[in-house]
């Protein structure tokens, strides 16, 4: 397996239809975080690393490696919350658990 700065590397990810690929959909997404986007606020190239994440685990969903719908553009800090990385925990709603009055 292919190492990069001392990590294994799938070596997908060092194929040209996954950079090509890679390329596309920053270009789709307008180089921006979807998930920031989403939440109102605007995070390009220019103010993070951005990273292609598979909506469904390339782990476990290896034929959706390189379909438009599964692949989307997130900052470093979006794609490491959304797989719970370098200690990142969401906070629990200390109300969702209230009686609501609606």
């Amino acid at each position: 397996m292919p190492y990069v700065k001392g990590k294994k590397v799938n070596p997908f990810y060092l194929s040209r239809s996954w950079k090509d690929k890679r390329l596309e959909i920053l270009e789709r997404d307008n180089y921006e975080c979807v998930m920031c986007k989403s939440e109102g606020r605007v995070t390009t190239r220019n103010d993070a690393i951005l990273e292609i994440d598979h909506i469904q685990e390339l782990d476990d969903y290896p034929e959706l490696a390189l379909v438009d719908e599964n692949l989307r553009t997130l900052c470093r800090s979006c794609h490491n919350k959304r797989h719970k990385r370098f200690g990142f925990t969401p906070k629990k709603n200390k109300w969702a658990d209230d009686e609501r009055f609606d």
